[in-house]
């Protein structure tokens, strides 16, 4: 059972969680639930886009290799249709170029694939000041 004050107040914490990688988003957004988060899955970019025209999000995290759209057109978008929304990007094989190119659009931080599920709601917590 997780402690208390590790759980964040249900529905406080709006994400919008985009991976076309359909059994690792079910995982993923099943233990981000379990902890307080209101979890949207997407699984590809139009997917992302579409989530964002009909809800808010206080967070994003956003794979950065996807077959339909890249995670870079994606963040792209994203700036221009709330450039308020911190995102945090994925990014497999430990490639730092990929990296380099999310932070440059405006993500706010990182992970590597397979990513520290602990690791990945720290960054999102800082990120939002919680």
């Amino acid at each position: 059972m997780p402690d208390s004050k590790d759980i964040i107040q249900p529905g406080r914490i709006r994400l919008l969680f985009v991976d076309d990688e359909k059994e690792f988003v079910e995982v993923i957004a099943k233990r981000l639930s379990k902890k307080g988060f209101d979890v949207t899955k997407a699984f590809s970019g139009p997917e992302a886009l579409q989530a964002m025209r009909k809800a808010d999000f206080d967070i994003a995290v956003l794979d950065i290799k996807m077959e339909a759209m890249d995670g870079i057109e994606v963040l792209k978008i994203l700036g221009k249709m709330a450039p308020e929304l911190p995102v945090i990007i994925l990014t497999g094989h430990g490639s730092e170029t990929a990296a380099g190119e999310g932070i440059k659009f405006g993500a706010m931080d990182y992970l590597t694939k397979p990513c520290d599920f602990e690791e990945l709601v720290g960054k999102i917590k800082r990120i939002l000041g919680r």
